[in-house]
């Protein structure tokens, strides 16, 4: 229909407009309880191990034996810098979380500056105290690496996640530390005697022993952690912050296993250096290297799954059935035919009083029944051969019987 010259164009009738789509909020960091003290506990940990590396190379006295010291000591040196630099990082985004600093950018920057800091005083320890040489030079700079890696780490948004993977990280130091300190009793235990095999044997069990033992700790400390710190958050801040679900305790169970994944990687990339050297030279050397990696390998991976496995099942254990959950009583289900307890309610909402069962009266007792007015009675045992359809055949779907057959 086209519009006449001089006259007014109408507006078009208002079309429906469709509502927006909500706009999910970024849910904010919340502090993580404790972390100060995780990151003196874990700084504590690093110096620990700059010590004990600097105390073997430095016995060595000789070039040589030094190189294989210090690709002995590497491993533990990066996965201490792994978890300071988080530690760190850590306490850094709380200071931000408490100023109001809640943007991704400026907390990436102080995550990332945060690793730096740590690394450059690790491997300015490293060079100042550990002498001169390749292998020094290749250690203290796998060292910042490894810190600042971990400071990036330790910015993530879910700060009680990275918090729980550090408390769980420095219980499986602690428990490696344990362990080696009582190691001579265990491998007697295991039967290390004279023989080499006897002695190759003995330290593959005690290898599995340590990693069981520090899986279960890693995962337990994780779920107390997670369990406390959630519980500390939600009350502060009621109605704002969900509790931590089931794929938070799963990744932290497993982030102990995965830091020590990411120092063998690091040990095998950056310090790759150290550990030629270490192999160049000897066969025995090269096979001890050999075997060291795929024991921490082999740790690593059962630290992992251990780990996540132990926090996951010790969630699982405190979840309630939905009945205690929702609040309804027992006596308010109604049980359904084979005796389970139906989910609806007797008498309440949504039931209207029937039974989800099909209605099996016989056609005799309803009311109106033609069959009833002048053809006799049915006995029990009896068909009526017209209304007989089949068993399967509910009610509403019988045909209405004429009346009067059969006269």
């Amino acid at each position: 229909m086209t519009e006449e010259s001089g006259t007014t164009a109408t507006s078009a009738p208002d079309q429906p407009v469709e509502p927006a789509a909500p706009v999910v909020a970024t849910p904010s960091p919340v502090p993580a309880p404790g972390a100060f003290v995780l990151a003196v506990l874990a700084l504590g940990w690093l110096s620990a191990m700059l010590w004990s590396a600097k105390a073997e190379i430095a016995s060595s006295g000789i070039v040589s034996m030094a190189i294989t010291s210090a690709a002995y000591a590497l491993p533990g040196v990066i996965s201490a810098s792994l978890v300071s630099g988080a530690a760190v990082s850590l306490v850094l985004g709380n200071l931000m979380t408490r100023l109001g600093i809640r943007r991704t950018t400026p907390r990436f920057l102080v995550s990332l500056v945060a690793g730096l800091a740590t690394g450059f005083l690790a491997a300015l320890v490293v060079t100042l105290s550990y002498g001169e040489g390749s292998a020094i030079m290749v250690l203290a700079g796998t060292t910042a690496a490894a810190a600042t890696v971990g400071g990036i780490a330790g910015g993530l948004r879910n700060t009680l996640v990275v918090a729980a993977v550090v408390a769980a990280g420095l219980a499986v130091f602690a428990v490696g530390f344990a362990l080696s300190y009582f190691q001579d009793p265990v491998l007697d235990l295991y039967g290390s005697g004279d023989t080499q095999a006897s002695q190759l044997t003995a330290f593959r069990w005690f290898s599995r022993t340590a990693s069981v033992a520090s899986g279960l700790a890693a995962g337990l400390v994780a779920f107390g952690y997670l369990r406390i710190a959630g519980r500390r958050a939600v009350g502060r801040a009621a109605g704002t912050v969900s509790p931590p679900r089931w794929p938070a305790y799963l990744v932290a169970g497993a982030g102990p296993g995965l830091l020590l994944l990411a120092a063998e990687v690091l040990t095998r990339t950056a310090g790759a250096e150290v550990l030629r050297l270490a192999g160049a030279l000897s066969e025995a050397d090269r096979a001890a290297q050999s075997l060291l990696g795929g024991s921490r390998i082999n740790h690593a991976l059962l630290v992992l799954f251990l780990g996540s496995l132990t926090a996951t099942i010790a969630f699982g254990r405190t979840l309630r059935p939905a009945e205690e959950s929702t609040g309804t009583p027992p006596g308010l289900r109604r049980p359904d035919r084979d005796g389970a307890e139906s989910d609806r309610p007797a008498g309440g909402a949504g039931y209207d009083g029937q039974d989800d069962a099909p209605d099996t009266a016989p056609d005799t007792a309803r009311n109106g029944d033609p069959s009833t007015e002048a053809g006799g009675t049915t006995g029990p045992g009896d068909t009526d051969p017209e209304n007989d359809t089949g068993a399967d055949r509910g009610p509403a779907d019988r045909p209405e019987p004429v009346g009067n057959a059969g006269r």
